[in-house]
């Protein structure tokens, strides 16, 4: 079983979202975990690639998207032997009363991303990213906002920018694209904690921890 981004009920409320919110990350890493990762690891367990209130099942691997707020996984509770695949080390104590967590560094396809790439940078610096990631922010300069936009049509915009401040997959996308990422998150103050990872390499290091769990 696989419960991801194409289940009717979080497809209803991702278009009921408003436009900037429709565009989240967990979607578009939803489509590449079933694209690039689950066909490359060999299991029993299901799979949930998004997180839809009081959906999912027992013994499957659940990807754990939101790291600031981990109470919205709460209804994992009532499910059995879960694994919970953290894209952040500190997630992991977060969520461990829920399932066994694991931590899996985030990753992209690399040859996705790598085709928008520009040698020469137009444009100086840009937030990449909903709205709501940068409240109360402050940045040390003009900075552009490139919010609500479609994925296939962000890349190429952040690939004109030298500096990006993003953080999470965004971040592997700007070193993708050749940019500078820049800290904005007080969570994540150093910029060198994201690291460029293949998904379908990812696929390898899941695969290995998966194994070490259940014994195979």
């Amino acid at each position: 079983m696989i419960i991801n981004h194409n289940d009717p009920l979080y497809v209803s409320r991702r278009y009921a979202a408003s436009t900037p919110n429709r565009y989240n990350g967990a979607y578009y890493y939803s489509r590449e975990i079933c694209e690039l990762m689950i066909p490359r690891v060999k299991t029993d367990r299901s799979w949930v690639t998004v997180n839809i209130m009081g959906k999912a099942c027992d013994h499957a691997i659940v990807f754990i998207h939101n790291n600031k707020q981990t109470e919205r996984y709460e209804h994992l509770s009532k499910w059995k032997d879960l694994i919970l695949v953290c894209g952040v080390p500190e997630t992991c104590e977060k969520v461990k009363h829920l399932g066994t967590p694991i931590y899996l560094p985030l990753s992209i396809d690399v040859q996705a991303v790598q085709k928008y790439a520009k040698q020469e940078k137009t444009k100086e610096a840009a937030f990449v990213g909903r709205p709501a990631k940068r409240l109360g922010i402050t940045f040390p300069e003009r900075v552009d906002k490139l919010e609500g936009i479609p994925r296939n049509k962000l890349l190429p915009l952040m690939a004109d920018y030298r500096r990006i401040y993003g953080v999470g997959r965004v971040a592997l996308e700007a070193i993708c694209l050749g940019s500078t990422v820049c800290a904005y998150d007080p969570r994540f103050p150093d910029p060198s904690v994201w690291k460029l990872l293949d998904t379908r390499d990812a696929a390898k290091i899941l695969q290995e921890k998966l194994d070490e769990i259940d014994n195979v």
